[in-house]
Parts: C-alpha cells; structure tokens; sequence
C-alpha cells in the first residue's frame, strides 16, 4: 500500500477551500510581494493535507503563509520544532527558538 505524502504541490489534490487560499495566498503575493529574506528561486504553492494549510514554499525548504491578510515567513525551530509567525517562534543566530532559550 503506498502511503500518501504530507504535503503536495498538486493542485488537484487542492480542495475548494484550499484554493480559495491559495486565490488570496496569491492575491497577496502580487500586491505586498514575498517576505522580506523569502528567496524567490523555485517558488511554489504547497498544501499540508494534515492542516489544510496553504502556503509558498521555495528550493531552501522556506514557508510563506497569510498572517492577517499579510504574507510572512513561517518559522520551524530545528531543535525543538515549535513553529509560527515571527511574533510566536523567533530564530536567533544560533539556531534556537525563543522557546528553547525560555529555559536557559
């Protein structure tokens, strides 16, 4: 049995829903444009099928999602794997979330 993959960049895996965000997503790309520091090279749209979230992703493995209307980065911590918007999961310059250092 093969097993099906998390994400897809397939848009007929894409529900309805999914690309009405991926509309908005988009429509956002086009008026603010990337993120600051999102590199633009091999930009996709990508689907988490756990989630149902819609995002951009690049060829450096970055996210780009709607914050309020507002496209911005998405931060993984690679050491403990919290994860959001700059405002919830900061990365600092040795690769540590301010969740890991909460306990320092």
């Amino acid at each position: 049995m093969k097993t099906q993959e998390t994400t897809t960049t397939n848009l007929a895996d894409f529900g309805s829903r999914e690309r009405w965000m991926l509309v908005e997503l988009l429509t956002a790309w086009d008026k603010q444009g990337l993120p600051d520091n999102f590199y633009d090279e091999e930009v996709v749209p990508m689907m988490n099928r756990n989630s149902g979230n819609v995002f951009l992703t690049n060829s450096e493995f970055q996210v780009a999602m709607l914050n309020d209307n507002k496209l911005e980065m998405w931060h993984s911590c690679p050491n403990c794997g919290h994860e959001g918007f700059s405002e919830d999961c900061q990365i600092n310059e040795d690769n540590e979330c301010n969740e890991c250092c909460e306990g320092e």
